[in-house]
């Protein structure tokens, strides 16, 4: 007798397999991880090879030996937290700290809720908040990039971020217009990569380009982006226009810091986000002015990750107060 099998999401009903979707996302990667090594050097291959290869160990130790199930570390899931993971990280991370994150991701980030497809949280967002709270000062020293592979770790020379200028600049009583001189050209710098920051962050046009290469896949929808970089705009002109001294002009927010990193690759992460089509719009929308609001008012000059981990945990009801029609259901005038 044939039985239905009831499993984890995601559920695609096409062709396309979980598989096929996560190395679909591998290769959308591709771009801002080229870019990462060219401003990084031989640290971005150290911090992503250590990150993808704990994240693979993690995922088979656990599965084998303490769930005792298929092991699965072929379908690519793994691989994807581990990339994310190092693009989350500063290239000059010491190697136990990018293990220790590694293994928080998987284990408890993923690992501890079933596995793929189970997970509530984004598991390299809950590995990158993890380690930015334990290690505060690793996590945040940046190390200044070096076109055509910059110097070694131990030689790097690292400078804050743009965010961290301007949070530094207005914390000491500084206008948003004596602050701008200390980040020249960034719209340029920001676009093209010459910027300091975590791996993933530092070319907006790196991640851009992945994000089209996503969509024209079909892999994400534009719902979820859209109303993030939507709402995030639109509430940052606001105070922009309410006070442009004290608040910085939402191109900024735009381009600088993991924006462009949280908007197309994990705020779209198909099992932490919403399956309809309004839930996406709402979840992206209240991650948008989550992020401005932990950025202008709270106590770290970046609140992406904070903002889709927030917005993770109620995906739940917004799958369920948005839930699809089902097959044969009448829908009444």
């Amino acid at each position: 007798m044939n039985l239905l099998k009831i499993s984890g999401s995601p559920h695609v009903h096409t062709d396309n397999s979980v598989k096929g979707i996560m190395y679909g996302v591998i290769y959308a990667m591709i771009p801002a991880l080229l870019v990462s090594i060219y401003f990084f050097g031989l640290d971005a291959i150290r911090v992503t090879v250590l990150s993808v290869v704990m994240c693979l160990l993690v995922e088979y130790l656990i599965q084998k030996y303490v769930l005792k199930t298929t092991v699965t570390i072929s379908d690519g899931s793994a691989i994807i937290t581990g990339i994310l993971l190092a693009f989350n990280v500063p290239s000059n991370l010491p190697w136990h700290i990018i293990l220790i994150g590694a293994i928080v991701a998987i284990g408890i980030g993923k690992m501890s809720f079933g596995g793929v497809g189970k997970n509530i949280f984004n598991p390299a967002l809950v590995g990158r908040v993890f380690l930015l709270i334990s290690f505060p000062v690793q996590m945040t020293s940046w190390p200044i990039p070096v076109p055509l592979g910059g110097k070694a770790l131990t030689d790097a020379i690292t400078g804050p971020t743009p965010l961290g200028i301007m949070k530094e600049g207005l914390s000491a009583g500084k206008t948003v217009s004596e602050i701008m001189p200390q980040i020249p050209d960034y719209v340029q710098n920001m676009l093209v990569g010459f910027q300091g920051g975590s791996l993933g962050e530092v070319s907006a046009l790196a991640l851009l380009l992945g994000a089209i290469y996503m969509l024209i896949r079909k892999i994400i929808t534009w719902h979820t982006p859209v109303a993030f970089i939507g709402s995030a705009f639109i509430f940052a002109s606001i105070l922009y226009l309410m006070d442009p001294a004290r608040f910085v002009d939402p191109f900024f927010h735009m381009l600088t810091g993991g924006m462009m990193l949280g908007v197309f690759f994990m705020a779209t992460d198909m099992v932490t986000s919403p399956m309809s089509a309004k839930g996406q719009l709402i979840f992206g929308a209240g991650a948008g002015i989550l992020t401005i609001l932990i950025r202008v008012f709270g106590a770290y000059p970046e609140g992406v990750s904070f903002a889709i981990l927030i917005m993770n945990a109620f995906v739940p009801l917004l799958d369920r107060g948005f839930k699809p029609k089902r097959f044969g259901e009448v829908v009444k005038a």
